[in-house]
């Protein structure tokens, strides 16, 4: 590959720090706060935290550092990396661009739901403490049209002011400060949670492998969710990896953000599975409550507790933290794109994302209220965009960057890639993962969100 892609101006991260705060904070999102938590209170507990770790070290290892490193070495976002590539042939370019799409269609429904914790943290500041606790809240809030568009607007709006700003002044700083504040909270909310009466028996159920829970779901599960929570597939880590600069040491910068990621993770578990257990009891029904957990269980639990209007707005600063540095992340790869690709400048490029977030944010926030009669295979339009970007497009585009590596790079010309600023001391793994192992699992992902979602498999 030539360099010629490297001699025109492009952003980037003020060095190691810069990219380990913006990915971390890209990782650290929804996924580790919202969806972690009620997956494991689902599938076994320990033992899907166990699987989740392995999974992480090892497949999410080998993702994370072939977007990372191909994309630092390209200087392009996944669009132009896999052009760089694999030729600008057709099987190039659908890669690429599966890679791209995902972003797109995750982001403005990434908004509306940003937007769900917004109006949540407003209830708690103005002190609606039981009223965000009954049955009927969030179903209310969510089928107004005028309320759920309004606070998916100002999410948004948050979100794009940060693009604007750019990588390092906007990016990088926000995530170095949102960053630390969100795991400080964390990690008291955390204590608080488990230091309640009854609470112990959640961090047991959380904490210690129990395999009488564990099955082939707890797995699969466990795999999805790390895609979800280490940004892998969505074309983010091939444009943050644009942007770090030649001398980081891309394993170690790496190995720090799924530190991060799984630190913040087994603290969201303790923040709420023990919660659960303390204040409505560990029954199978409240912990496989699902997405409802952190909005229709969690304010119950808060409602009960002492302080619950500081506990609970606490919570949802922490969980807007994480939703919006997540939401900076997908709206940065959409703006990297759109720029690259269409030759446009920044601004031209943010302001292209703006109008993609707004017209596909308005169809998911929508999708409850003005246009609930619309559904598409069976799913509001907030859920199918969900299914179709981390069900059917995140494991094709997965497996792309795989057949990239594989076919176009070359085994021996990634092992090259790495070692310019690394030691590389998992290639063994590496090579085993990215030929033989991810490939399969990623079907078996494909196959079985598919299966799923007719009703053919049950997840």
């Amino acid at each position: 590959m030539s360099d010629s892609g490297k001699s025109a101006k492009r952003s980037s991260f003020s060095g190691s720090i810069g990219y380990v705060m913006a990915a971390a904070g890209s990782a650290v999102g929804l996924g580790n706060i919202w969806r972690f938590p009620y997956l494991a209170a689902k599938y076994g507990g320990g033992a899907f935290l166990l699987v989740y770790i392995i999974l992480v070290v090892t497949f999410g290892y080998t993702l994370m550092l072939s977007e990372t490193a191909l994309g630092r070495k390209a200087r392009k976002s996944a669009v132009g990396t896999f052009k760089a590539y694999g030729g600008d042939n057709g099987a190039s370019r659908l890669g690429g661009w599966i890679n791209a799409i995902v972003p797109m269609i995750i982001a403005p429904y990434y908004c509306v739901i940003g937007g769900w914790v917004f109006k949540y943290l407003y209830a708690y500041i103005v002190g609606d403490v039981k009223e965000a606790a009954g049955d009927s809240y969030f179903g209310n809030f969510i089928t107004s049209t005028s309320g759920s568009m309004f606070w998916f607007i100002v999410f948004a709006a948050f979100t794009m002011v940060v693009i604007f700003m750019g990588v390092e002044s906007g990016i990088e700083k926000v995530s170095k400060f949102m960053m630390p504040v969100l795991v400080v909270l964390a990690f008291v909310i955390a204590i608080y949670s488990m230091t309640r009466p009854g609470a112990a028996e959640g961090v047991k159920y959380f904490l210690i492998p129990n395999f009488h829970h564990f099955s082939w779901m707890t797995v699969v599960a466990a795999l999805g969710q790390m895609f979800y929570s280490l940004s892998l597939a969505m074309g983010i880590l091939y444009t943050y990896g644009s942007y770090m600069k030649d001398d980081v040491n891309i394993e170690h910068a790496g190995n720090q953000v799924q530190i991060f990621d799984s630190l913040v993770a087994i603290l969201a578990g303790l923040m709420i599975i023990p919660a659960v257990f303390a204040y409505s009891g560990g029954t199978a029904k409240n912990l496989s409550a699902g997405p409802s957990l952190m909005f229709i269980t969690l304010p119950k639990v808060f409602a009960d507790m002492g302080g619950s209007r500081i506990v609970g707005a606490a919570f949802f600063v922490l969980v807007l933290f994480a939703a919006l540095t997540s939401s900076i992340s997908l709206a940065e790869t959409c703006t990297s794109t759109f720029q690259d690709e269409l030759k446009i400048s920044r601004n031209k490029a943010a302001w292209l994302t703006v109008v993609v977030i707004f017209v596909l944010g308005s169809l998911s926030s929508l999708g409850y209220s003005a246009l609930s009669n619309v559904t598409i295979i069976g799913m509001q339009m907030l859920d199918f965009f969900d299914f179709a970007s981390n069900s059917v497009l995140m494991p094709i585009a997965a497996f792309a960057t795989c057949l990239l590596v594989v076919r176009k790079v070359g085994l021996d010309k990634f092992s090259d890639i790495v070692k310019e600023t690394s030691p590389f001391r998992r290639e063994k793994m590496y090579r085993v993962f990215v030929k033989y192992i991810a490939p399969v699992f990623l079907m078996v992902i494909l196959l079985s969100s598919i299966l799923s979602a007719f009703g053919i498999f049950s997840l």
